[in-house]
This record gives structure tokens, C-alpha cells and sequence, in this order.
């Protein structure tokens, strides 16, 4: 196990926590356990013997008792406590024992100087010294006898099993730390089970995900914090896998793109210097270098506006601007190729001056794009109506164009970098990254734009601006 685990700390936080719980429980219960038992002997053995010394006083003073019958009610109340009784007289010498076991202390003496013997009668506990054998000091219960209110001795109540607080405490302590260990091995278990283990898992799979297997994904196991972080990284995991894919395939495409018009500017370039094009057709073939270098600049331009953009260096210069104005500007700087297809474009103001806050500039590459748009899919001799409508603090602008209307796929995949509809009208003239960047200006300016078909008519591009109100 490693030094700086969560396991490992769990276990030490958990063992100390349980471990100071059942010491203090463990001494709380002792004690009180101890201190109860105690007090119920006591005064069980208090009322037993009260008889006995009755008895005895009685026998002391010739009266009605004998020894047989104080011998009867000594072993009485030995047996009923399994204990073992003394009787010494005044002075500590042993006159009567209940139990074999300490007939040799019999007629000998005890020392009693040591007993501070209670006034009200009760029972003293305390450790004596028996004298026999083992010459043991044992743990004994002591009831003085009083006759005629002068002491006249001692019963002496002794556990067979005595009381050994020591080893009490020692298996309290032995149990403790039982049950912290079986505590700590359950603990690691569970811990190893239910957190090490998944970790440990997503932790290997986010280093094979770092090495680029972006199809790494980890079991999901319980609706618990483990198995949000196990959904999480599999999303992330996704997510990368998705961002991975979508960079091949921008490289692929830019890769393609690039290639294309490179390529034609080489075989044009190299057929002029080698002489293989004629003189008379070289200025022919230099107009379609010039157009696919052209091509070349504007695929450059838009790349590098997507990084910008993505990368949070696109800075926006916002002020206020006449969106009608800025329309018919962009109507304008398109008509020639709005008269090459014969196209009727309609702008409808619904306000004499509609202001807007935003980049103007970049506004007017949005326009221009959608409009650019609208021309290369409008039919010939086809119509592109423009609409500024307003409504509260918002501005909508739509732009239609008769034609074909699009496909689902084609709506799915519109907004996609060098997603062309169709590529056999669009290849030399498009490079598929318009509509993507149109969509990431109006998000930088925190409005929204979408497209819907306009059924056997042709498509509509909405999207909205911050009205000057």
C-alpha cells in the first residue's frame, strides 16, 4: 500500500476514531458494569449476613443459636454468592470456616488491626493476607459483629474466583484492539472494493487515454460520486475522441484543399516555364493560377479566423451601426456576381434606420457570406429576398434564396468546416468554412443563427443582433 494512499489514511483516520470510541465506551461500561455488580453484591451480602451475625451474636452470648445452626446459615450465604466464609473473633482468630479449603487457618489468627471496620455496620472490601499455604492476600468482602453494640468480630467473605482488575482491563484492551484490526481489515476491504479499485481503473485509463487511446473507456458501476467520475471520464474520454476525429478530418481537409489548387499552380506554372503551354494561351492559364491562389489566400483567411476565434484572440471592435445601411453595402459589393445569374434580390426595412451593437465589420463578413451563400445555391434567373424585421431588444435577419431545398443530412452537417452540399458545384469556389464561420462570429457576439426550408420554394438563414434601442 502506498505511504500517502486514501486508503491507507482512511484506515489510520477510521482505526483511531473506532479505536478511542470503544477504549472510552469500553472503560465507561467497565466501570459502570463493575461498580453495579459490586453495589448489588454488597448489599445482597449486607442482608445474608446480617442474618448470620445475628445468629452469631446469639451463639456468643449462649442465647438460642449453636454453631451447627450459624455454620448452616454461613454456608448459605456462600453458596448462594459462590464464596467461601471466615468468622474470627474480636482479637482475629478463626473460629469457624465454611469451606475445607481454609480449615488449616482454623483457630489461628488473622490480622485485623488493618480493618477499618465501618460504625453503621456495613460491609468493608478490601485485600487481606490469608496465611495458609500460598500465604495468598486475597480480595474479601468483611462484615464486623456487633453484640450488645461491642464489636465481637468479623465474617470474612472470600470469591472463589476473585476479582483480578488487571486482567479485566487487559481483555477490554486485548478486545479493543481485536476489533480496531478487524475494523481496519474490513474497512481496507471495502475501501480497496469500492473506491481503490475503480480509481485505480479510470487512473489507468486516463494514462492510456494520454497516450492518444482515445477509445479508452472505464465500467460505470453504481449510481455513487465513483460512478459520476466514472460517467464524467467517459464522456471526457468521448468528447476527446470526438475532438480527435474531427482534427483528422480537418487535416484531411485542409490536406485536400491545400493539395488541389497547389497542385494545379504547379502543372500551370511548370507547363509555362517548360514551354509545353503556348504563348498565346499563357495568360489564359495564368488567370486560373491567379484564381486558385486567390482560393489559396481566402482558405488561409478563413483557418486563421476559426483559430482566433477558438482560441479567444478574436477580438470584436463593438459600436453602433445602421444595419440597413450595411445590408444594401453588401448588396452592392455582390452585384456583379448577382447579375451573372440573373438574380432578383429584394431588401425589405421594415424601420427607416434600424441600429444594431456589434463589429460592423464583422457583421458585414457575416452578410457577405450568407449572401454569397444564397447566390452560388439560387437557381438562374432566381430571387434572394433579404428581411429586417425587429422585435423587443432583438434584430432578425433573413436571407432567402429560391432552389433546391436541403436535405436532412445537409441540415445535420451544415454548420461542419468543409461540409459543401454540393461539392461537384461548389469545389473550385468554396472552401466549405463560410458557414462555420459565420456561425462562431454570431456566438462571439452571443446571438443565434439557424436555417429552415421554405417547402418547394427554397431555404431561409435567420439570425439575430443586439438592437440600440
Amino acid at each position: 500500500m502506498k505511504k500517502n494512499s486514501i486508503v491507507r489514511k482512511l484506515i489510520i483516520t477510521f482505526s483511531s476514531i473506532t479505536g478511542g470510541l470503544l477504549i472510552l465506551v469500553g472503560l465507561v461500561l467497565s466501570v459502570g458494569f463493575y461498580r453495579l455488580s459490586h453495589d448489588e453484591l454488597v448489599d445482597t451480602l449486607n442482608k445474608q449476613l446480617d442474618v448470620v451475625s445475628e445468629a452469631v451474636g446469639s451463639y456468643l452470648n449462649n442465647q438460642d443459636g449453636t454453631y451447627d445452626e450459624v455454620n448452616r446459615l454461613l454456608k448459605i450465604a456462600c453458596l448462594t454468592n459462590d464464596m467461601d466464609g471466615i468468622v474470627v473473633d474480636r482479637l482475629g482468630y478463626v473460629y469457624m470456616v465454611s469451606s475445607q479449603d481454609y480449615s488449616s487457618l482454623k483457630y489461628t489468627n488473622i490480622d485485623i488491626t488493618k480493618f477499618k471496620t465501618p460504625t453503621n455496620g456495613n460491609i468493608l472490601y478490601k485485600k487481606i493476607l490469608i496465611k495458609d499455604n500460598d500465604n495468598a492476600r486475597v480480595d474479601a468482602f468483611i462484615k464486623p459483629i456487633y453484640s450488645n453494640k461491642q464489636l465481637d468480630g468479623y465474617i470474612i467473605m472470600v470469591e472463589n474466583e476473585p476479582i483480578n482488575e488487571k486482567r479485566t482491563i487487559l481483555v477490554i484492551w486485548i478486545s479493543i484492539i481485536l476489533a480496531v484490526i478487524v475494523a481496519g481489515a474490513i474497512v481496507k476491504y471495502f475501501a480497496q472494493l469500492l473506491v481503490v479499485e475503480p480509481i485505480e481503473e479510470i487512473n489507468n485509463a486516463a494514462k492510456r487515454l494520454a497516450k492518444g487511446d482515445v477509445q479508452e473507456r472505464v465500467k460505470v458501476v453504481g449510481k455513487n460520486e465513483i460512478g459520476e467520475l466514472a460517467e464524467s471520464f467517459n464522456r471526457m474520454a468521448q468528447s476527446i475522441e470526438q475532438s480527435d476525429n474531427i482534427r483528422k478530418e480537418f487535416i484531411s481537409n485542409v490536406s485536400h484543399e491545400l493539395r488541389s489548387p497547389i497542385t494545379s499552380i504547379k502543372g500551370f506554372i511548370g507547363g509555362i516555364l517548360d514551354g509545353v503551354i503556348p504563348r498565346d494561351k499563357e495568360n489564359y492559364y495564368l488567370k486560373i493560377v491567379y484564381d486558385e491562389i486567390d482560393r489559396l489566400a481566402r482558405l488561409v483567411n478563413d483557418l486563421l479566423d476559426i483559430s482566433a476565434m477558438e482560441s479567444g484572440k478574436f477580438n470584436l471592435h463593438i459600436s453602433e451601426f445602421d444595419i440597413n445601411q450595411t445590408i444594401s453595402l453588401c448588396i452592392l459589393n455582390l452585384e456583379n456576381k448577382i447579375q451573372t445569374k440573373g438574380l432578383n434580390v429584394k431588401a425589405t426595412f421594415h424601420e427607416k434606420r434600424c441600429f444594431a451593437i456589434g463589429d460592423r465589420d464583422r457583421i458585414l463578413q457575416v452578410m457577405t457570406n450568407l449572401l454569397e451563400n444564397a447566390i452560388k445555391y439560387s437557381e438562374d434567373n432566381g430571387q434572394i429576398e433579404v428581411n429586417i424585421s425587429t422585435k423587443g431588444e432583438k434584430i432578425f435577419v433573413s436571407i432567402f434564396n429560391s432552389g433546391d431545398i436541403l436535405s436532412e443530412n445537409d441540415l445535420n452537417h451544415i454548420w461542419d468546416r468543409f461540409y459543401k452540399s454540393d461539392k461537384s458545384r461548389t469545389n473550385k469556389i468554396s472552401t466549405g468554412l463560410g458557414l462555420p464561420i459565420v456561425r462562431l462570429i454570431l456566438s462571439q457576439h452571443n446571438q443565434d443563427i439557424w436555417v429552415e426550408n421554405v417547402e418547394d420554394k427554397g431555404v431561409r438563414f435567420i439570425f439575430t443582433l443586439q438592437r440600440n434601442s
